[in-house]
């Protein structure tokens, strides 16, 4: 195969026609021609940092998404499905991941359970982690998000860590909000990037003190506003990433958005592609092309060089996107899960009675919360929500064993009326939901249980679900199909229910992520992030 375009060098900051040959899924020759060209040839898009179950999606069917906007790789942490599986699910992940035709790169994830805070369906104790990194195809230690145990020395978090430095891979760090020596101590431990930066104070310190930043822009956490200032001087360690992206998102674009923002924003061209297709295969030691002779020919043919508007996708010099189309094929899976709580009834949501309680306060956009104190109606020794000043009732059951929720309120929501659910609840992933009332709540918890996992909203008598059966977390079918059905239920909860977030879903999945600050709910009861314990208001 010939290609003749206009390369796009990023190391020599220089863009020229040339002819490239390519043989068996090499380049094998580049060559200056006279010709001119009217599209232009460069290294195809990675994302430095996302958990591909976010998506909803199983690898094979998120690829055929992601090429569609020029991403060619993807470094993943497995530890959404591990939490539910164990090594189980990691080995799905890596398995699916090889026959779709896309290059995923997957960590082995230290993490799991997130905090001894939760119940999860599985454990990745020390030695399950040191199987893991054993593997070729696993590139490096996952991030790590039990912070306060690195800082205070505990013993499995640094064993962990030890055993990915002792084989030369890196290790993901996850530290929001850490600053001054309690990060140098984190730094000190071996962690060599963050992705959870939301200032530009906080990223520009993590960097002087040499840690590379992975820039954030998903479908709940959007970061890049904050932090990309910092291209303009630190772009050798920067890289982009999405972190978690729900489908109908993933319809519209991918890195590709971040860099054409970039551009806009005036960033040196080079500099950003250097952000987006070269850093992440020099920091985690990917095979992934750089458009060199002797490269696999992993690139992607634009049409321009301001909006990105991709013509073709190339990977292992297949075709694997022609403009909009994907042409990576749809593969068949098995269903695999870990699911076993019984249905719900209103009366398992009462709160006791307690007038003045602490709120979560959920942000838009953000995955850290605040703090809030509300005075609640109560009647017949029960607490009630405050709907009409956004005071909703929130609960999270445990998905892999039969006991009673957890129930606590949350502002920010704005639901009008009805009730969401979702057993995507990182990150052990029980089911978690937030509404108007307890018959509601019931009844959207139900239809999760009845499906085995899904995403779901209820009104009244109207039901509605996404089903999600693979681990709960994932659907197996088709994804433009997913993708349409995740925005339609997405804009019901919006438009019908009245919810004030972008992404309520995305959202109401980080309400249980215990590491993120500052409050938030587990199956075990509300947690406060900042001191790392438990609160019992209302012994709720």
């Amino acid at each position: 195969m010939i290609i003749k375009a206009n390369r796009v060098d990023i190391r020599s900051h220089s863009v020229v026609p040339v002819s490239m040959e390519i043989e068996e899924g090499v380049i094998v020759s580049i060559t200056e021609i006279e010709e001119e060209c009217s599209t232009y040839i460069l290294p195809g898009f990675i994302d430095a940092h996302i958990h591909i179950e976010s998506s909803m999606l199983i690898p094979s069917e998120f690829a055929r998404l992601a090429v569609r906007h020029g991403t060619v790789a993807t470094v993943c942490d497995p530890h959404e499905i591990a939490n539910v599986l164990g090594m189980a699910g990691v080995e799905f992940m890596i398995k699916n991941g090889e026959e779709s035709g896309f290059k995923f790169y997957f960590g082995a994830s230290p993490c799991v359970p997130a905090t001894p805070f939760e119940t999860s369906g599985a454990i990745l104790d020390t030695d399950a982690v040191r199987t893991l990194l054993a593997n070729p195809k696993i590139k490096f230690l996952s991030e790590v998000m039990n912070f306060p145990g690195v800082l205070s020395g505990d013993p499995d978090m640094l064993q962990k860590i030890e055993a990915a430095r002792t084989i030369g891979k890196p290790v993901d760090g996850h530290a929001p909000g850490l600053q001054g020596e309690e990060l140098e101590r984190y730094i000190a431990a071996g962690i060599t990037t963050d992705h959870e930066a939301f200032t530009y104070e906080e990223g520009r310190e993590k960097l002087e003190k040499g840690m590379k930043i992975i820039i954030r822009e998903g479908s709940a956490a959007k970061n890049f506003d904050a932090l990309h200032p910092l291209i303009e001087y630190f772009y050798d360690d920067l890289m982009f990433c999405s972190d978690d992206a729900h489908p109908d998102d993933l319809l519209q674009g991918h890195i590709n958005t971040m860099v054409r923002r970039a551009i806009q924003e005036g960033h040196n061209l080079f500099h950003v592609l250097q952000i987006a297709c070269i850093n992440p295969i020099l920091h985690y030691g990917l095979d992934v092309g750089m458009l060199r002779p002797g490269d696999p020919a992993d690139f992607i043919e634009v049409a321009d060089l301001s909006e990105f508007a991709i013509v073709r996708t190339f990977i292992d010099g297949k075709i694997v996107a022609d403009i909009k189309e994907s042409l990576l094929p749809q593969l068949t899976v098995a269903a695999v899960n870990n699911f076993h709580t019984t249905l719900k009834c209103a009366e398992d949501f009462a709160a006791p009675c307690c007038e003045n309680t602490e709120v979560i306060q959920a942000i838009d956009h953000e995955l850290i919360t605040h703090e809030m104190q509300a005075h609640l109606y109560c009647s017949k020794d029960h607490s009630f929500g405050d709907p009409e000043h956004d005071i909703l009732k929130i609960t999270v059951i445990n998905r892999y064993e039969d006991t009673a929720p957890a129930v606590a309120y949350v502002n920010g929501f704005g639901l009008k009326k009805g009730a969401i659910a979702s057993s995507v609840a990182h990150d052990s992933h029980n089911i978690i939901a937030v509404g108007c009332s307890d018959e509601e709540i019931a009844a959207a918890v139900n239809l999760i249980i009845t499906s085995q996992g899904g995403i779901s909203a209820v009104e009244g008598d109207n039901h509605k679900v996404l089903p999600l059966d693979i681990a709960g977390i994932m659907s197996s079918h088709d994804a433009f199909e997913v993708a349409e059905a995740y925005n339609f239920l997405s804009r019901y909860v919006t438009e019908t229910l009245g919810s004030s977030l972008s992404s309520p879903f995305m959202t109401l999945s980080f309400m249980a992520l215990l590491v993120i600050p500052e409050l938030k709910l587990s199956d075990k009861g509300l947690f406060d992030g900042r001191s790392f314990h438990f609160i019992h208001p209302c012994k709720i």
